[in-house]
């Protein structure tokens, strides 16, 4: 069974919870991940700077973060997804489009680091890009990554 809960730990913009819920249920059906239980929770960059401080010792507001929470191959799936509503404001306005979307992007990338991709090697950020890139078009929308073995878009996932 797929449990996804949804917080907005910040009242300056609203969200469309229902979006984002259902790109985590789409990547985990998509990755064949039958029980999980995630949470995601858009955050301001005060908030997102705070966590990225405390558990990855790095002095800065960043994206998105995703933790894994269970042993993994042991038992369902759970996870964290924190984002950014800051961040994804500013970089949708560099890169020509909606927030929204923006924000859609952060919460793909951080499930699917949750599901066992990550983008610190080239030929691991290269199958990380090409997973957002299929799930984005879902929502008939085009990734924005010019170079897709570039790390234009860095996380931080412990």
């Amino acid at each position: 069974m797929l449990h996804i809960s949804f917080t907005n730990d910040q009242a300056r913009v609203e969200v469309d919870a229902i979006r984002l819920r259902d790109a985590v249920r789409n990547v985990l059906v998509a990755e064949k991940v039958r029980d999980a239980d995630v949470s995601i929770a858009v955050v301001d960059d005060v908030k997102m700077h705070e966590l990225n401080l405390k558990y990855l010792q790095h002095d800065y507001a960043t994206d998105v973060l995703s933790f894994r929470l269970d042993e993994e191959d042991e038992g369902p799936l759970e996870g964290e997804i924190i984002v950014s509503i800051d961040t994804a404001e500013r970089e949708a306005k560099e890169y020509g489009w909606k927030r929204e979307d923006e924000l859609l992007l952060y919460v793909i990338h951080g499930v699917l680091h949750l599901v066992g991709y990550d983008d610190q090697e080239i030929d691991e950020r290269k199958a990380m890009r090409e997973a957002e890139s299929r799930n984005l078009a879902r929502y008939g929308l085009v990734a924005r990554h010019d170079d897709p073995l570039a790390d234009p878009h860095p996380s931080d996932t412990p």
